[in-house]
C-alpha cells in the first residue's frame, strides 16, 4: 500500500511541475502592473494538431514549464475565440466570427496568420517578435532566456545569432 502511495505522489508531483500556468491576456496585463514580466502569447486553435502536440510535448516539458512559470506570464489565446482583448487603448474582438476558420482581430494585429504562433511581449506589453510553427522543447528553449535577458537587443547579424546558439547550454536531454 505504501508503494502505491509513493507512485501516486511522484506521478502527481512530476505532473504538477510539467504544467504551464496559462493566463488570459487580461490576467497577464493585470499581473504586469504589480510585477512586470515579459509575456509569451501562445496563439492556438482548437482544431490545430501542431498546437496540441506543442501543448502535450513542448509546454509539458518540465524545463520549459518551469522556465515559463518563473520568468514569463504565459497566455494561451484561441484565435477563433469570442474573447475581447483591451490593449494599447483598443478593444480587439472577433469581427469575423460567422466565417469558417475566422481569425480574431487581436491575432491579426499581432501579425498571426497561422497556428501555432508564439508572440513575445516585453514588460511594457510591446511586441518583441513572433515565432511561427511547431517547436519542440529543445527548439524553444534557447529563445526563452534570449528574451528574458534582453539578448535580442544585442543581436544584429546572423553571425551573432549563430554565436548565441553555439554558446547556449541546453538543459533538455535528447
Amino acid at each position: 500500500m505504501r508503494f502505491l502511495g509513493l507512485i501516486v505522489f511522484f506521478t502527481v508531483f512530476s505532473f504538477a511541475f510539467g504544467q504551464v500556468k496559462w493566463m488570459t491576456m487580461e490576467q497577464a496585463l493585470e499581473a504586469q502592473k504589480t510585477q512586470p514580466k515579459k509575456i509569451l502569447i501562445n496563439f492556438v486553435t482548437q482544431w490545430c494538431q501542431a498546437c496540441k502536440t506543442m501543448e502535450n510535448n513542448t509546454f509539458s516539458h518540465p524545463e520549459i514549464a518551469q522556465y515559463l512559470n518563473t520568468h514569463y506570464y504565459a497566455v494561451k489565446f484561441d484565435t477563433e475565440s469570442q474573447q475581447k482583448v483591451n490593449l494599447y487603448g483598443k478593444t480587439f474582438t472577433n469581427t469575423s466570427a460567422e466565417k469558417k476558420n475566422h481569425l480574431h482581430d487581436f491575432a491579426k494585429f499581432m501579425n498571426v496568420n497561422a497556428t501555432p504562433s508564439l508572440v513575445f511581449l516585453d514588460e511594457n506589453s510591446a511586441p518583441i517578435t513572433i515565432l511561427q510553427g511547431m517547436l519542440t522543447a529543445k527548439e524553444l528553449e534557447p529563445y526563452l532566456p534570449f528574451f528574458i535577458h534582453n539578448d535580442y537587443k544585442k543581436i544584429t547579424t546572423r553571425k551573432d545569432w549563430d554565436s548565441y546558439q553555439k554558446k547556449f547550454k541546453s538543459k533538455i536531454k535528447d
